[in-house]
């Protein structure tokens, strides 16, 4: 049976039904949702409005979600279900070979016709509170927009969703109006997490790629410990106080850039990695063209907290290791660089592939 549901307003305790007016929904739909997103029942940042695709169709609406997932948009308007359905699917093979950069295109498209400033990162994080993860079009979801569904797109969608796990589903709208006043309901067809499918072959490797130099480094500035201002003056970054804090330090190579972030302030420092990682009390730093042991330097920083090598009974490495580094920029930490979208992570290092934070990180502090 098609999906079918009624709206009533009570006053007095006496229902009254308000009544289902013909409207041009299907050529309204796309200006509402692009509007007001919500209206879906999901949260999504729009990064496309018909889109063309490599086999010469449109797609009406394009979406990214919190988790990277894509969702393709289609009106039913006034096609059969056989053809809205074989345009979905023929969709879905296009998108399930998006790349990370395809989709980064996508969404400047959009953003430039619409006269917006904001590239991506921006844009995903002012919508969802954080940056994209680093592999978007992990999943992708195949909708119909509809008015009204008759029983053969039903029967259809339900067959392929629930049969064979296509990721088709169908947003039901159905408007009402009373009193000069518009109301829309929705529905989906489908319990929307079934209808949700890995991406195929095709669509594998979709992470951003990394340019195999630029490390992202958290310097964990505090009072009564680390003090940016040494880092900066004697070329070093470092990380301590147990084992996950300090491996993804020590995994840094030499030679490799470093974007240097203090966590809750900004980026301070570009630079490139000129040593081996060391311990504190063993590392040695060139200063002003001579070198110097880290402990015979006058720091306004504590590093000596967990000097000692673990013991048989704590196995846990809690030393602060310490990595030499050449800035090519740096800067107080009252002069921090954050904007919104920008990449920010846990680990004490790890790979930067974010290229947005590398790019505006660059350009603000003139490295090439």
């Amino acid at each position: 049976m098609p999906l079918e549901f009624g709206l009533w307003r009570v006053d007095d305790d006496r229902p009254k039904r308000v009544a289902t007016r013909p409207m041009a929904l299907e050529s309204r739909l796309e200006d509402l949702i692009e509007a007001d997103p919500d209206i879906l029942g999901k949260r999504l940042l729009l990064i496309g409005r018909q889109v063309p695709t490599d086999h010469g169709k449109f797609i009406d609406l394009f979406g990214i979600d919190a988790e990277g997932g894509l969702h393709v948009l289609e009106l039913k308007r006034s096609r059969t279900p056989r053809e809205v359905v074989a345009q979905l699917l023929d969709y879905g093979s296009w998108v399930q070979g998006l790349g990370n950069e395809d989709v980064r295109e996508k969404y400047a498209a959009y953003a430039r016709a619409r006269g917006l400033a904001e590239e991506l990162d921006e844009a995903f994080a002012l919508r969802f509170g954080g940056g994209p993860p680093d592999v978007l079009n992990s999943t992708h979801t195949l909708t119909v927009v509809a008015s009204e569904v008759d029983a053969a797109t039903e029967r259809i969608v339900t067959y392929l969703a629930s049969g064979y796990q296509v990721p088709l589903n169908v947003l039901f709208f159905r408007h009402f109006e009373e009193d000069g006043r518009s109301y829309l309901a929705r529905t989906w067809l489908i319990d929307d997490v079934e209808a949700v499918a890995p991406a195929g072959p095709q669509g594998r490797g979709k992470q951003e790629p990394w340019n195999g130099k630029d490390w992202y480094v958290s310097f964990g500035a505090e009072p009564g410990g680390r003090a940016w201002d040494d880092a900066r003056r004697y070329g070093f970054v470092s990380a301590g106080g147990g084992d996950w804090f300090s491996r993804t330090l020590r995994s840094l190579p030499v030679g490799a850039r470093v974007f240097t972030h203090i966590p809750k302030t900004g980026y301070v420092g570009v630079g490139t990695v000129a040593g081996e990682a060391l311990p504190f009390q063993d590392a040695v730093l060139n200063v002003d063209g001579e070198s110097r042991r880290t402990t015979d330097l006058p720091l306004k920083g504590d590093y000596r907290s967990g000097t000692g090598a673990p013991d048989a009974e704590d196995r846990e490495d809690r030393r602060e290791w310490v990595v030499p580094v050449e800035w090519e920029a740096a800067v107080p930490e009252g002069k921090a660089l954050w904007r919104t979208g920008f990449f920010a992570n846990q680990n004490s290092a790890c790979k930067l592939r974010a290229r947005f934070t590398i790019d505006e990180v660059s350009r603000h502090f003139g490295i090439g």
